[in-house]
């Protein structure tokens, strides 16, 4: 499937995005935070069902720097991306990082969202435990070969400010009501546990979990069969 490129303004910087596929337009926001893009293997899968928009968040990859970038700043420049593309509503899907910023730009703009697909994320607590037990293991997680390295700087202001927003205190209410079809795609082998993905999923009205046995932090490597079957039932029961 033809890939095409482009440059959207967002402000005074410039946003590097990537279309490909026909069908539902569906945004696609990558993990870290602080990657380049790497989801190209996951649109792949869905070339047939949706239309599927990647990009790099300011100071990622193609797109221009700032001296720090915030959760505020993401999901405004998610929302120009999608209006760049002429779409009132979409599906996002989000990897680790990825379903946070999702989850937050569906808080703001709950109409604008038709469903939402989270890949090893979209939990909202933030345990030391498990924090701590991530540092020590992961040099033996899966790694993925990045076109462009990750953003430090911008990994540092993104989970302070995602730490803050999540932290209000009636946001569990508001997720609560969130109106769209949600699943968390969760692969059973990743470090990371997988009962805060759980625990939102049981808190939205129309949420669900789905383990996926064999898979780590990116089911796309060791489990894409399972992995393409999951989105397209999303898709279809969309329809």
């Amino acid at each position: 499937m033809t890939a095409t490129e482009r440059f959207i303004t967002a402000g005074k910087g410039r946003i590097w995005a990537c279309s490909t596929g026909r069908g539902v337009p569906a945004i696609l926001c990558n993990g870290g935070p602080g990657c380049c893009d790497y989801l190209a293997p996951v649109a792949a899968m869905i070339d047939d069902v949706a239309e599927s928009v990647r990009w790099e968040m300011r100071g990622c990859g193609r797109s221009s720097a700032d001296e720090s970038t915030t959760l505020q700043e993401c999901i405004d420049d998610l929302d120009v991306v999608r209006a760049a593309y002429g779409h009132d509503q979409v599906v996002l899907i989000g990897h680790s990082w990825g379903p946070e910023l999702a989850l937050a730009y569906a808080l703001a703009y709950p109409q604008r969202v038709l469903g939402l697909i989270a890949i090893n994320g979209g939990g909202i607590v933030y345990d030391a435990d498990w924090s701590a037990r991530y540092r020590a293991l992961r040099h033996h997680d899966e790694t993925l070969d990045f076109l462009y390295a990750p953003n430090r700087t911008v990994n540092r202001s993104l989970n302070r400010s995602t730490r803050e927003f999540f932290r209000a205190p009636a946001i569990w209410a508001r997720i609560a009501r969130l109106p769209f079809p949600t699943v968390m795609l969760y692969g059973s082998d990743d470090i990371r546990p997988a009962w805060p993905a759980q625990q939102v999923a049981c808190l939205l009205p129309h949420g669900r979990f789905i383990a996926i046995p064999g898979a780590g932090h990116h089911p796309w490597l060791r489990q894409p069969a399972r992995l393409a079957d999951e989105l397209h039932h999303f898709f279809a029961d969309l329809n």
